[in-house]
C-alpha cells in the first residue's frame, strides 16, 4: 500500500510535468494510458544535449511493461 503523503508528492510532480510539458503529457496519455501501445510495439527515444551528438535507443514493449502501466493507472 502506498503512503498517502507519497501519493500526494507523485500527483504534484505529475501535475508539474503536465504544466511544464503539455505536449509530452498528451503524448504519454494518448499512447500509454490510452491503450495504443501493445506488446511488440517498439519505442525509440533520442536525447540531444546542448553541444553534443544525439543518442538514441529503443525498446520492444513486453507484457510486463504493459502490466506496469496498468498498475500505475490504478494509482489514480
Amino acid at each position: 500500500m502506498i503512503n498517502p503523503g507519497m501519493m500526494m508528492k507523485l500527483m504534484n510532480a505529475k501535475n508539474t510535468l503536465e504544466s511544464n510539458h503539455p505536449k509530452f503529457a498528451a503524448f504519454v496519455s494518448r499512447f500509454f494510458m490510452g491503450g495504443a501501445i501493445t506488446e511488440g510495439t517498439i519505442i525509440e527515444i533520442t536525447i540531444t544535449r546542448p553541444g553534443e551528438e544525439p543518442v538514441s535507443t529503443n525498446l520492444k514493449v513486453q507484457k510486463s511493461d504493459l502490466d506496469l502501466v496498468e498498475e500505475l493507472k490504478n494509482l489514480r
